[in-house]
């Protein structure tokens, strides 16, 4: 944010977001803060609805919620920072702590698949987990979206961006890219798409990584 506005850069957001190559040679194991997307196979509103701006939780949304802060109890070098559960999809805030790591440290050769520890197995887990307790509740044919989303947050005013439009989101939800029924652009899809063109190292990057 600027000014109370959102920071507005053309780019081709939904193009590159909906790409399926990660980072390569980028360590997800390491220190470092991650905004993170997952989605409902075919946008299916399963987890609640937006009333008035504020989002009303079903109970598999309850569910979705209360397996999100069980992370840290499983992973302790894990802390949560905000999150939302919308009607389609799951956005939050993950930061891993470990001490001998540096945030955004490459491994000489990429890894083939999620690494213990890593962003990639935490979200494979949480999905997994996920969805057998939304088969469990009745869903007998929920998914999730293969691919989940993530950007690597380089510094506070990112951060606190991240932030706001995490808080913000169920006032924004008829521009939300994920809602069937979308009005218009969303201000901040054109600001994170704004690190794609940027060199690596120097803010944040984001990429969809297949779990």
């Amino acid at each position: 944010m600027k000014d109370g506005k959102w920071l507005v850069v053309t780019t081709a957001y939904r193009e590159h977001h909906r790409r399926s190559t990660r980072l390569r040679g980028y360590d997800y194991s390491q220190s470092g803060a991650y905004f993170v997307t997952v989605c409902v196979q075919n946008r299916q509103s399963v987890f609640g609805k937006v009333t008035n701006g504020r989002m009303m939780l079903s109970g598999a949304g309850r569910m979705v919620e209360e397996e999100w802060l069980k992370t840290p109890a499983v992973r302790p070098q894990v802390q949560l920072d905000e999150f939302v559960v919308m009607p389609n999809h799951f956005h939050g805030i993950i930061m891993i702590r470990n001490e001998s790591g540096t945030v955004g440290a490459t491994r000489r050769v990429a890894p083939t698949g999620p690494t213990a520890g890593s962003l990639g197995a935490m979200m494979a887990q949480f999905k997994s987990i996920a969805t057998k307790r939304m088969r469990a509740l009745g869903h007998s044919s929920f998914a999730w979206q293969r691919n989940y989303y993530e950007h690597i947050v380089r510094d506070e005013d990112s951060l606190n961006c991240i932030r706001e439009y995490i808080l913000t989101n169920p006032l924004r939800w008829d521009l939300d890219r994920e809602n069937p029924e979308r009005k218009d652009d969303d201000d901040f899809d054109r600001w994170l798409a704004s690190f794609a063109t940027r060199p690596k190292g120097v803010y944040g990057r984001s990429a969809p990584i297949r779990t």
